[in-house]
């Protein structure tokens, strides 16, 4: 009996919560996105690419050349002369191709859209390009947190945990003025608008005080860059 006493308590103490792993971490330290997850961004990152793709060929053949992301202020300056006369030449097509990848980079966190926000100064003036800017990193933004939605809480949690506990804690804080908060997260940088697209849906934000505060919050920004 004694022994058999002894065996239960080892059973118990195994199934304690003091004991127990956590469930959600699947594999400590490593990334472990499932196959499922994995094929859902695969998907939609060659959604994108397809798009693109098809919008680059209806471009002139003579300005493929040309077309490189600026990665320096003199590519910008090289880049802004060339777009200029095919802005003009085809108004349609440059708004639809700078749309498009500009949600693109944003949506898969490619960076280099701060140069995007810059050419739409150059090219467009302050106010339609602030539009520009505002209208693509809102929609860039939105189009992270719904595949964040998807696939997001594995690469979050790998990525940034300590950020992301901070960030659920605060949340939970301010569930009563929470479109103030991420107005706040969205003017100043305490934390990176890269990990808030990403970590919003895991926390539970609403996608439309997401929305609201990322159109609004990004107004300030993109106005001293594209000026």
């Amino acid at each position: 009996m004694r022994n058999l006493g002894m065996v239960r308590d080892e059973e118990n103490a195994e199934d304690s919560p003091t004991t127990k792993k956590p469930m959600g971490a699947r594999s400590e330290g490593k990334l472990a996105l499932s196959r499922w997850e994995f094929t859902v961004a695969l998907g939609v990152f060659v959604i994108f690419s397809t798009g693109l793709f098809c919008i680059y060929l209806t471009m002139p053949a003579a300005e493929y050349g040309n077309l490189k992301l600026p990665r320096t202020l003199s590519d910008l300056r090289a880049l802004k002369e060339h777009l200029s006369r095919y802005a003009k030449a085809y108004p349609a097509k440059f708004i639809l191709g700078y749309c498009s990848t500009y949600i693109f980079m944003q949506t898969f966190m490619i960076p280099g859209t701060i140069f995007m926000s810059l050419l739409a100064g150059a090219l467009f003036g302050v106010l339609r390009g602030l539009f520009l800017v505002v209208f693509n990193a809102t929609a860039g933004a939105s189009s992270c947190y719904f595949l964040s939605k998807l696939i997001g809480r594995p690469i979050v949690s790998w990525l940034w945990p300590e950020k992301l506990k901070y960030f659920q804690t605060e949340i939970a804080k301010r569930k009563e003025k929470l479109l103030n908060y991420m107005l706040f997260l969205r003017i100043t940088p305490t934390l990176p608008n890269l990990f808030i697209n990403l970590a919003s849906p895991i926390v539970d934000i609403p996608f439309h005080v997401f929305f609201l505060a990322t159109a609004i919050g990004l107004i300030p920004a993109s106005y001293v860059t594209v000026r």
